[in-house]
């Protein structure tokens, strides 16, 4: 009952930057947790970034410094700013969602996007 778009991925050079954003509708109380996982070729999905109700976040260490995300709770929506870019950022991110209450006493657990490509060029 719940869906998350991502947009703003695509294609840029080494050093320059990316805002992705993705938006979660429905009937939608409140989420938890929002955050954005990637995936590389041939690898399992690893975390990015995660940021609570309450703002509290969480970066996985190759992006500490370069990456910020953050939410915005009347609009359901989480971005990411990625900000000098490197090749190895190359791969597909995905959007998530955790602890999603929806109005009429109605929960869920967990709920991912489709995925949206980002491609740095050397």
């Amino acid at each position: 009952q719940v869906q998350l778009v991502e947009s703003g991925g695509g294609l840029v050079q080494a050093g320059g930057s990316l805002r992705l954003s993705c938006a979660a509708s429905g009937s939608i109380f409140s989420i938890n947790t929002m955050g954005w996982y990637r995936q590389f070729p041939g690898k399992q999905r690893e975390l990015v970034a995660t940021i609570s109700s309450r703002a509290s976040t969480n970066y996985a260490d190759s992006v500490k410094g370069r990456f910020t995300i953050s939410r915005d709770n009347a609009k359901n929506t989480v971005y990411l700013q990625m900000n000098n870019l490197r090749p190895e950022d190359t791969a597909v991110y995905y959007c998530n969602a955790g602890g999603i209450a929806l109005w009429g006493s109605i929960y869920l657990n967990d709920c991912w996007g489709q995925g949206t490509q980002v491609t740095v060029s050397s």
